[in-house]
């Protein structure tokens, strides 16, 4: 069974800095596309980035496109938000799937259970 553990969430002022992490078993990240989407109250679940097996391949959402960073190593994906804005504000959940390099969350077939950015303004 695939587990994927988010962490480093937490209240950061507008402007600030933050960097989420997504532990899983190496196997899992040896063979799985990574993502990271955001659900902000009511509201539906949005893209936020993905990367690729080998981290070459890198894709980033329109909204956070030259602040945010997505990256990865042999047991982690990294999520470097920089300049975040209360809109930012949002569960930021990982993904893993084996279908490329995706903006939609049904491409998708493993989750984390979330972790809690509050950007306060």
């Amino acid at each position: 069974q695939v587990q994927l553990v988010e962490s480093g969430g937490g209240l950061v002022q507008a402007g600030g800095s933050r960097r989420l992490s997504c532990a899983a078993s190496e196997r899992t990240f040896r063979s799985n596309v990574m993502g990271w989407f955001r659900q902000a109250p009511g509201q539906e679940r949005e893209f936020v980035a993905a990367v690729g097996v080998s981290g070459v391949f890198k894709k980033h959402a329109d909204l956070v496109k030259g602040r945010f960073t997505i990256s990865r190593d042999n047991a982690r994906m990294y999520l470097q938000m920089n300049g975040l804005k209360p809109e930012d504000t949002a569960v930021y959940y990982c993904a893993a799937g084996r279908r490329g390099v995706s903006v939609n969350d049904y491409d998708y077939d493993y989750w984390g259970q979330g972790t809690q950015v509050t950007v306060s303004s």
